[in-house]
């Protein structure tokens, strides 16, 4: 099978939806498939390359930061590959069409596949969604929105990644949506093998947005300098500045990493020597980092939001906090710190939960879809 992912944000450019899409596109090059990925090119970066197998050409988008994309760069992005993507189409014939992201991957794929008459599915995350990300992309889907219709009933398969992102994409189109959660491709350590470390240490992952919420981490962990902890904060974005400026001002410099942007591999590095993922977004979809975390045995303390439904047993291997609620912040956390053996419980289970979103699996149902499309289904 021959496959064509069109996705404006793939490694290293974007977050964890790129990770997610990545992961399955090597995954189905390990089971014999042909990927090509179209995607935005940035300085520093070939425009046509392999990795792992896959063949990723990128297109001209006028892109200037790997954290953030404009409306610019998405229009420049959906202008620019309408025409490599046919000229690929002419090359390599692909079978299929598999686009993440309605906005702007979803617009080309339907164009590409309106023209060339080839089938192509939808893996919708939260940001695709009116009211998903509302301080995010509340104001464009006002006039956006009635030109997205035709992305979600065009395809012939729409797949969410949580839960939470099919019931609210149901509220506004009418279609029929599967979800297939995120999944991670890391060795899964046994619960046996979890150890907590001394002192305990947190790790955040993610743009320092404010759909990230990351001064809230900085809040809540001023209340907790009566403890013995550390805290590494991986990413870039515009609040980072601000993060650096609150955690000087709580003097609290010493008990704080923040290496900026790291690759994939040095998250899950990260997250191998590290006790609880500590996330208190304002929304999300299904976050890859949330997946990476249950699989190296991390507990959790998430919003109680979106994907994070679908990755935290509340009180058992983590705990899901009113977004706003920092008093509630502050004892979940501390009820984990000051008790190592509660935290060694909430790894192991963790560990034992992460196998729902091993990737292999998720990869096999993504065969099973695209396979399914093909044959009429």
């Amino acid at each position: 099978m021959r496959v064509l992912t069109v996705i404006y944000e793939f490694p290293p450019i974007g977050g964890g939806g790129g990770r997610a899409a990545y992961d399955i596109c090597k995954g189905l090059v390990e089971r014999g498939h042909q990927v090509t990925v179209l995607t935005s090119h940035m300085r520093g970066l070939p425009f046509d390359e392999s990795r792992d197998g896959i063949r990723v050409v990128r297109i001209s988008s006028m892109r200037r930061e790997t954290f953030r994309a404009g409306l610019t760069t998405m229009f420049a992005y959906i202008f620019n590959g309408l025409w490599a993507g046919l000229r690929l189409i002419r090359l390599d014939r692909p079978d299929i069409i598999h686009t993440h992201f309605a906005v702007p991957s979803g617009a080309m794929a339907w164009a590409l596949s309106t023209l060339a008459g080839i089938p192509y599915i939808l893996t919708a995350h939260l940001g695709d969604v009116p009211d998903g990300v509302p301080e995010k992309t509340g104001k464009w889907f006002r006039w956006v929105k009635p030109f997205t219709r035709p992305i979600w009933t065009g395809a012939k398969k729409v797949i969410a990644v949580s839960e939470y992102t099919r019931q609210l994409a149901l509220k506004h189109y009418p279609v029929d949506i599967q979800v297939v959660h995120n999944g991670a491709d890391v060795q899964h350590p046994s619960p046996s093998q979890v150890k907590v470390n001394t002192p305990p240490h947190l790790v955040f992952a993610g743009r320092f947005m404010p759909q990230k919420n990351p001064l809230a981490i900085i809040q809540v962990l001023s209340q907790l300098k009566d403890l013995d902890w550390s805290c590494s904060l991986l990413g870039d974005g515009p609040l980072l500045e601000e993060v650096k400026r609150e955690i000087e001002k709580s003097n609290m410099n010493e008990r704080f990493s923040l290496p900026g942007w790291v690759t994939p591999e040095v998250v899950l590095e990260q997250f191998s020597k590290s006790d609880i993922l500590f996330m208190p977004s304002l929304s999300e979809g299904l976050p890859v980092v949330g997946v990476q975390a249950l699989a190296a045995g991390l507990a959790i303390v998430a919003s109680k939001i979106g994907g994070f439904f679908d990755l935290v047993d509340h009180e058992k291997n983590g705990y899901l906090i009113d977004a706003h609620d920092t008093p509630a912040f502050v004892n979940a956390l501390r009820s984990l710190i000051y008790d190592p053996e509660k935290l060694l419980r909430f790894r192991e289970a963790s560990v034992e939960k992460s196998c729902q979103f091993d990737i292999q699996k998720i990869v096999d149902q993504y065969q099973s879809i695209l396979y399914d499309v093909l044959k009429g289904k």
